[in-house]
């Protein structure tokens, strides 16, 4: 297998991987705030910025873990972690390894990416359009 097929076979399931694995630690940060799991002394309280996060981590996070709705739970997900890096990490330094924003802005780039790229061959989206499948 040439490395030119090797691309164009493997890329679009890449792209599946790359959206499930993200979602899925997404996910994660949202049952912490929500559920309590994995365990946490943070659990913000209702309707605050920081429970609104979690809501949208926990219900764009498992849209994107299977797929559904890709490009706009994508769309909000990168919104909200512009958000969060320049109203919770940006003024505590201008450094992102300072700051500790390094996690919301590749999130924020990834899911950006998510929008325009789709959510790849592994997907209820894929399977809803008829383009679900493997590599060949």
């Amino acid at each position: 297998m040439t490395s030119q097929r090797l691309e164009t076979a493997w890329a679009p399931v890449m792209l599946s991987v790359l959206r499930i694995v993200t979602a899925l630690i997404f996910f994660a940060h949202g049952t912490q705030k929500l559920l309590g799991f994995p365990a946490s002394d943070r659990m913000p309280e209702a309707f605050t910025l920081g429970w609104t996060a979690g809501v949208i981590e926990l219900i764009a996070g498992g849209l994107l873990v299977i797929g559904l709705f890709t490009r706009p739970a994508a769309f909000i997900a990168s919104g909200t972690m512009a958000a969060a890096y320049f109203i919770a990490h940006l003024p505590q330094s201008f450094y992102p390894p300072l700051n500790g924003g390094d996690a919301a802005i590749l999130y924020c780039f990834v899911f950006l990416y998510l929008v325009f790229a789709g959510p790849g061959p592994w997907s209820v989206d894929a399977m809803r359009n008829g383009r679900a499948g493997n590599p060949a």
